[in-house]
C-alpha cells in the first residue's frame, strides 16, 4: 500500500517532525505502538512539564558533552526561546523558575499534548496507534497491528523510536537489530547507582533525601539534593553526575553534608559541649544535620566522626541501575552516519530524531529540547529532500 510520509515513534521528535511536514503540505502518517502518542512526554510532566532550560544558549549547549558540537547547529535554529515560543502558538505560557528551568504556566504536560495534537491533526496528520514497526521489505514498512501484518512504501520516513528506558511507555530499543547502520550502544543516562547499605541503613532511610548537599567525582561539584534508596542513591544531584560515573571503573562519590561551612567552622561547632545528648542530638542542634544526614555519616565513617569526614562522605557505588529504570538512555545512532539534515547516509529518504540518535543530556529540560530540535529538523530535511527548493 503506497502512503505519504511516515514518521514512526510519537514522542516529542515525531510529532514535532510530522508537524514540519504537514505544515509544508506533505500528506503525514504516525505510527506508533503505543494505544495512544505522548506517553513518555506525559509522563515526564506529572511531577511538573520541564520544556527546557534559560541559561544563555553557548551554555544550554554544552550540557550536550561530547556531541554538543553536532546538536549546536540544531539547537542555535529551535533551542529555548524558541520552543517557548513555539509553545506560546498553541496557547501555552511559560515562565522561568527560579533554578532558571522552563516550565507551562500550570506545570501540565497535558493541555500542551491537546492543543498540538488539534493542531496536527488540522494539519491533516494520520495517527496508527497499536501498529509496532518490523522493519523493512525491500521498500516497504512492514508493521505488526492488531489486524495482522501491514507493509506500507512511503514517499520518505522518519524514526523516532526513542531510546530504551522506561519501556513498558514504548521505548524498548527493540528497533536496534533492524537498522542496517552503526548503533551506539544504549546505556542508561540520567539513572541512579548501587550502593551496599547496612540492612540498618536501609530500613531507616530509604526514600529520605539528602538535602543541600555537594556531590563531587571527577572534577565536578554538583549542588543539590539526592534521594537515598533501598538499592542505593538517586535524584537530580546524582543525575548530573550520572554519565562520567557510569563510564568510570570505580564509581565514587564525596558527599559533602555542609557544603555551605568550612571545615573550622563545623570542627568548632562540634566541639562545642555535648553533654548527655545522643551524636545524632548534637549533630542536629550544633550543625543543622538532619537524621538521615546523620545516619550516612554513621553508615560511612563509623563512630568517628570529625568535621573533615562530614564535608567529604566517600560513597562507593556498584555500577547503575539497569537501563529500564533511567529517566533516559544514552547511545544510538551515530551522527557520523547521517547527514546534515539527519537522513541515515546508507537509506536515502530515512531520516531519524530524538533520543534514539547518539546523545545524551542531563535533566533540567535539555532531554526534551534536544528532542524537539533534532525532530524539527528531520522534519524540515525530510520535506526538502521531497519537494527541494528551486536554485
Amino acid at each position: 500500500m503506497a502512503a505519504g510520509v511516515v514518521v514512526i515513534g510519537g514522542g516529542p521528535a515525531g510529532l514535532m517532525a510530522a508537524e514540519m511536514l504537514a505544515g509544508r503540505g506533505h500528506a503525514v502518517r504516525v505510527f506508533d505502538a503505543m494505544p495512544s502518542v505522548g506517553r513518555k512526554f506525559l509522563l515526564a510532566g506529572k511531577g511538573g512539564m520541564n520544556l527546557s532550560h534559560s541559561e544563555p544558549l553557548d551554555r544550554f549547549t554544552a550540557r550536550y558533552g561530547e556531541r554538543a558540537g553536532a546538536l549546536a547547529p540544531l539547537l542555535a535554529e529551535f533551542g529555548p526561546q524558541q520552543l517557548r515560543d513555539w509553545a506560546a502558538g498553541l496557547g501555552i505560557d511559560t515562565f522561568i523558575g527560579s533554578s532558571g528551568r522552563v516550565f507551562p504556566t500550570d506545570f501540565k504536560a497535558a493541555p500542551l499534548l491537546r492543543a498540538w495534537l488539534r493542531r496536527l491533526r488540522g494539519l491533516g496528520v494520520g495517527f496508527h496507534m497499536r501498529h509496532r514497526w518490523l522493519g523493512w521489505s525491500g521498500e516497504a514498512l512492514r508493521f505488526a497491528s492488531p489486524g495482522g501484518e501491514v507493509r506500507i512504501i512511503p514517499t520518505a520516513t522518519v524514526l523516532a523510536l526513542g531510546g530504551a528506558s522506561w519501556p513498558q511507555l514504548g521505548s524498548d530499543g527493540g528497533w536496534v537489530p533492524l537498522l542496517d547502520v552503526a548503533v551506539a550502544p544504549l546505556k542508561p543516562a540520567n539513572c541512579g547507582f548501587d550502593i551496599a547499605w547496612s540492612e540498618h541503613f536501609r530500613s531507616r532511610f530509604a526514600g529520605q533525601p539528602l538535602k543541600t548537599v555537594t556531590l563531587s567525582f571527577g572534577g565536578r561539584t554538583i549542588r543539590g539534593e539526592a534521594m537515598i534508596t533501598d538499592f542505593g542513591i538517586e535524584g537530580g544531584a546524582v543525575y548530573a553526575l550520572s554519565a562520567a560515573l557510569r563510564d568510570a571503573v570505580e564509581p565514587s562519590l564525596l558527599v559533602d553534608l555542609k557544603p555551605d561551612w568550612s571545615v573550622e567552622k563545623l570542627a568548632a561547632a562540634l566541639a562545642g559541649p555535648r553533654g548527655s545528648r545522643s551524636l545524632a542530638t548534637h549533630l542536629h542542634r550544633t550543625a543543622g544535620l538532619d537524621g538521615v544526614a546523620v545516619g550516612l555519616a554513621r553508615e560511612v565513617l563509623g563512630a568517628e566522626i570529625t568535621a573533615a569526614g562530614l564535608k567529604a562522605v566517600p560513597l562507593r557505588l556498584n555500577g547503575p541501575r539497569p537501563l529500564a529504570e533511567a529517566i533516559s538512555s544514552a547511545g544510538g545512532v551515530r551522527f557520523e552516519d547521517l547527514d546534515a539534515g539527519l537522513m541515515l547516509n546508507r537509506r536515502p529518504g530515512v531520516f531519524a530524531a530524538g533520543e534514539m540518535l547518539d546523545w545524551e543530556a542531563p535533566t533540567g529540560g535539555y532531554l526534551l529540547t534536544g528532542c524537539f530540535s533534532t525532530g524539527r529538523r528531520a522534519g524540515l530535511a525530510a520535506a526538502e529532500w521531497l519537494s527541494p527548493a528551486s536554485p
